[in-house]
């Protein structure tokens, strides 16, 4: 299963499990048409993908969606807890709203998601956690100040859940950088260029290849892969 899987990283990591022969659930909150493309996408190239809906900052639609995903396919192998909310939050200009739609969304449903998965993913003795957090939870974003500190709340998670899912579920994150879509801004990739030391942005493979690494890698847990090219390198 893949949170927040109807567009861009989560789109993504989707498609490549389909097309690694995985059964996916593409979870999704809004964006109905784009999750259906996905599956129908998945589906055509000879796989099994399935669509459900809620909203990760509700626990009981957290518990829910683990729950109807297991009954889809009778088994849960692989949690990616991937959806995340990005928004500006400076510390002058954030309110209360703002802060907990962010803290719950990137890090409260990440725990409960994995909290609800573990029975299932426990089940075959080698079940995974992969979490998403990003080069935001190694640096302080002063601008996205929430995010930043939502995504550093995942590196904690992720080490914790590790310790205290083994040995039957290892748990690990990945942080990435700035990762280049079509549609994104110019501006977005030059800013990421000049402070990554390999000059370039990432793609969605570099993300979809750290997500197959960490599945197969079975003597790995509790840690977080940065792929960033560098950016998070301290000076």
């Amino acid at each position: 299963m893949v949170t927040g899987a109807s567009r861009r990283i989560g789109r993504a990591i989707a498609l490549r499990l389909g097309a690694e022969g995985a059964r996916v659930v593409i979870h999704y909150r809004n964006s109905e048409a784009d999750a259906k493309a996905a599956a129908a996408e998945i589906v055509r190239a000879g796989g099994e993908a399935v669509c459900i809906k809620a909203d990760l900052t509700r626990v009981p639609e957290v518990e829910e969606l683990i729950d109807e995903a297991g009954q889809r396919f009778g088994r849960l192998d692989i949690l990616v807890n991937n959806a995340a909310v990005f928004s500006p939050t400076p510390v002058g200009k954030t309110d209360e709203r703002q802060w907990d739609e962010i803290l719950d969304t990137n890090l409260k449903a990440q725990f409960f998601a994995a909290q609800r998965a573990a029975p299932l993913l426990a089940c075959g003795g080698r079940g995974r956690i992969i979490n998403f957090s990003s080069l935001g939870g190694l640096q302080a974003w002063t601008t996205y100040m929430a995010y930043s500190i939502s995504k550093a709340g995942v590196i904690m998670l992720t080490r914790c859940l590790a310790r205290a899912l083994a040995p039957e579920i290892t748990v690990n994150a990945i942080a990435p950088g700035t990762i280049s879509f079509p549609d994104d801004a110019p501006e977005i990739g030059e800013r990421g260029i000049r402070s990554t030391p390999l000059q370039k942005t990432g793609s969605c493979e570099d993300i979809t290849d750290a997500v197959m690494y960490l599945i197969g890698a079975g003597f790995i847990t509790g840690q977080v892969i940065a792929a960033d090219g560098g950016a998070s390198i301290p000076f």
